[in-house]
């Protein structure tokens, strides 16, 4: 089966600064990583397309992916990033070169939980909409509410969930996210991705079996339809390499039929982000 990685990065410490590399809690990590690393992962495991994910919110950054996507045989498509409060967002779009799939914040690191129902946020996510574009959204559990309210009141934008927001995992708890997961879900212009599940659970110890009541979750309330692997390389690799996160999602996915394990794997990200 065809496999596409619909969430990865990648990143050069010797090109900008990645402050967000904590130099103890993520030492493991803090390299430089590049797409060729990538490839002989990619190869052994099915995977024949990728989409980029942003890291930093640096235009410049995502200008670079784009060069980068334009030049792979791999990566078929980007999510990038731009200030979304700036108001030449749709201006900022419009010259981006060809590639863009998506755009993301890190809401995750915003203070105001409520920082996507901001009116200039607002602004800049129906540019997006505007250019055809997909919205990724990178949030924690507590921020859920404003992306529930936000997919709720932009059913013209596509959203795609990363991470499933995070959810305890490690800690074991399902509620509150469970709840907000299946809200956020009744919006059909909703995605999410079956992703970095790996970095919320024990980075040690982890089971498939911990990750299992999250993705069951996830796959009941939006649909195997509307559901998508990603790997978070080179994330992942503090808990778990490539090859153990792919055959993670397999042995999640293992009760699906055919037809939706092709969405997982295939089908919803080339739907989600028009690859």
């Amino acid at each position: 089966m065809s496999r596409i990685d619909a969430h990865h990065h990648v990143w050069d410490l010797g090109l900008r600064a990645h402050t967000w590399l904590n130099p103890d809690k993520m030492a493991p990590v803090r390299r430089t990583f590049t797409l060729d690393q990538l490839e002989a992962s990619a190869a052994v495991t099915g995977v024949t397309q990728t989409v980029l994910v942003q890291v930093l919110p640096d235009l410049d950054e995502t200008k670079e992916f784009l060069d980068l996507a334009a030049g792979s045989d791999l990566v078929a498509g980007v999510v990038g990033w731009i200030d979304l409060t700036a108001p030449d967002a749709a201006e900022t779009l419009a010259a981006l070169p060809a590639g863009l799939v998506a755009i993301r914040h890190g809401v995750q690191s915003e203070p105001d939980p409520a920082w996507l129902a901001l009116p200039g946020v607002r602004r800049g996510l129906a540019a997006v909409a505007a250019a055809g574009l997909a919205y990724d959204l990178l949030t924690l559990p507590h921020q859920l509410p404003a992306a529930i309210d936000t997919a709720a009141a932009m059913p013209e934008l596509t959203f795609v969930l990363d991470h499933l927001s995070k959810p305890p995992i490690a800690g074991g708890r399902l509620e509150p996210w469970r709840r907000l997961i299946r809200d956020l879900a009744a919006h059909p212009n909703v995605y999410c991705k079956l992703s970095g599940l790996v970095t919320e659970a024990d980075w040690a110890s982890w089971k498939v079996a911990d990750l299992r009541p999250y993705a069951e979750i996830a796959l009941e309330a939006f649909g195997p339809e509307r559901v998508m692997f990603g790997s978070d390389w080179p994330v992942c690799l503090l808990a778990a390499d490539y090859g153990q996160v792919v055959a993670a999602a397999d042995e999640l996915c293992a009760g699906l039929s055919e037809s939706e394990r092709a969405d997982v794997f295939a089908g919803t990200a080339r739907r989600a982000y028009g690859l």
